[in-house]
């Protein structure tokens, strides 16, 4: 009977990961689809490589 228990514990949690990996997949697909930060890819570049001090690696 123990073992059932177990069985149906690692069931339920393949199946709740399982979940959340289609909810993070939607997630970040509406995000990437968005279109309400669009207006900055219309913005122009305020400073540019020329602009900096120092540089680092």
């Amino acid at each position: 009977m123990e073992q059932i228990s177990e069985v149906l514990l690692f069931a339920d949690f393949v199946a709740k990961k399982y979940e959340e990996d289609i909810l993070q997949k939607g997630i970040a697909s509406l995000a990437s689809n968005s279109k309400t930060y669009s207006f900055l890819k219309d913005e122009e570049d305020l400073y540019t490589v020329h602009d900096l001090k120092a540089v680092y690696k």
